[in-house]
């Protein structure tokens, strides 16, 4: 997994609502680059519903605010209009992103042994560089503790 201090790697993904995004067209402004699972499972859906909810404060910090999985632009589309989310939402469809951040990784659940994303969460400063990193996030309480970082930058 990439670690604080590292040049983050620049992405041009599609994103919800058509177009792409560009992490390096975003300069000088910060960014925060959140991977999750898939959409509308509960615990992602709660951790885009917190950004979301932060999205004004994140604005005012000067911060976009980019949420990645693996899931289709259709997908996005959907989870962005059934929850009222305020966040950019970009496909990883082949995944190379999730590699370039090390974020795809090996899970297991139910005894079960799988290749999944690993919920992640990295704070981008204006130079594109990582400025620090959430791995393994738990939920509860992670955006609150992202903007307070994301101010301090």
């Amino acid at each position: 997994m990439r670690s604080a201090g590292d040049t983050a790697p620049d992405f041009t993904l599609p994103r919800n609502g058509g177009g792409t995004v560009t992490l390096s067209a975003l300069r000088p402004g910060k960014v925060v680059l959140f991977f999750y699972p898939k959409d509308s499972t509960p615990t992602c859906t709660t951790e885009a519903q917190d950004f979301s909810r932060l999205a004004g404060e994140f604005a005012a910090a000067g911060v976009t605010l980019i949420g990645l999985s693996k899931d289709s632009v259709r997908s996005h589309d959907n989870f962005c209009r059934k929850h009222a989310l305020e966040v950019i939402l970009a496909s990883d469809k082949d995944g190379q992103t999730c590699e370039d951040y090390g974020v795809w990784d090996e899970k297991t659940m139910y005894g079960k042994t799988y290749m999944g994303i690993v919920r992640s969460t990295f704070l981008i400063d204006g130079t594109g560089r990582i400025a620090e990193v959430w791995p393994k996030v738990s939920v509860k309480g992670h955006a609150e503790e992202v903007l307070a970082a994301a101010r301090a930058l």
